[in-house]
């Protein structure tokens, strides 16, 4: 978020490794877990609601194809949204409170919960849901590819319940795919962060998607769209191997349980991303 958003003219960070370390120097290594709050109270239900939308959307449209996985996920990644748009707002504003061009004497925010209280009785519904249609366009192609790019891996890497390798097969695939849905869509990501920070400090710079990417452009050019790029897939990578290794060890124990003791034999594991 703070190579996203830092100032051309006057850049705080030179790279991400920089950026790692002044947040450290300045801030101590609890600046590296500001805005946490918000996805510790987001993230449980988005994940909730995300594999359960695609799976249930998946059987509803009947055929296991990769244009119905394709699909599913985008459907997922569409509904999220209402979650995730306030939930990503606060942490921006968290993330940012106190650094560089940001710096305040007082701080605005004392969590993110007082984040979205502050912002929501001076800005009303409008203001929490900033960056909802940018959020959109990028969260609904992303988790399209997301569970994609799972279903494509774990099959062409043929993970099976009695496979002794299923669970470094999962976590990689499930790496991978955080990493293709990030690439995707990353260029709105950087536009949703602007989008989200403008107005902190009480300048504002942009009056929509469109201005702001005319204007980003204008001043740093095409680059400004790849800004905390390596950030971000250093994240992707662990965070979404985790999330979907998870998610199937879980439901494969599930199966195994009374309960699915009469569904048909064969491999567990033969629509991973629709468990």
């Amino acid at each position: 978020v703070r190579l996203q958003v830092q100032s051309v003219e006057k850049p705080l960070y030179r790279g991400t490794f920089h950026c790692f370390q002044s947040i450290i120097k300045q801030e101590s290594a609890f600046g590296l877990y500001k805005g946490i709050g918000s996805p510790m109270m987001g993230l449980t239900f988005i994940n909730a609601l995300v594999f359960g939308v695609q799976g249930n959307t998946l059987r509803a449209l009947g055929k296991d194809t990769p244009l119905n996985q394709f699909l599913a996920g985008s459907a997922a990644g569409a509904i999220q949204c209402i979650i995730c748009c306030p939930m990503e707002l606060a942490k921006t504003r968290m993330q940012l409170q106190g650094t560089g061009e940001y710096k305040l004497k007082m701080k605005n925010y004392k969590n993110s919960l007082d984040c979205l209280i502050k912002i929501y009785r001076k800005e009303g519904l409008r203001g929490i849901n900033r960056g909802m249609v940018s959020t959109f366009i990028r969260e609904t192609p992303s988790f399209g590819f997301y569970f994609l790019t799972y279903d494509c891996m774990t099959r062409y890497l043929g993970c099976e319940a009695e496979d002794s390798y299923v669970i470094p097969k999962l976590l990689f695939s499930g790496g991978m795919s955080g990493i293709v849905s990030w690439l995707s869509t990353y260029p709105v990501d950087v536009i949703k962060s602007r989008l989200q920070a403008d107005g902190v400090g009480g300048v504002t710079q942009y009056n929509g998607i469109l201005d702001c990417i005319r204007k980003s452009y204008h001043e740093e050019g095409w680059r400004v769209f790849t800004r905390g790029l390596t950030s971000t897939l250093l994240r992707a990578f662990p965070v979404n191997a985790a999330t979907f290794a998870t998610v199937t060890v879980f439901l494969m124990y599930m199966r195994s349980e009374d309960n699915l003791r009469e569904c048909e034999p064969g491999p567990v594991i033969q629509q991973p991303s629709s468990l």
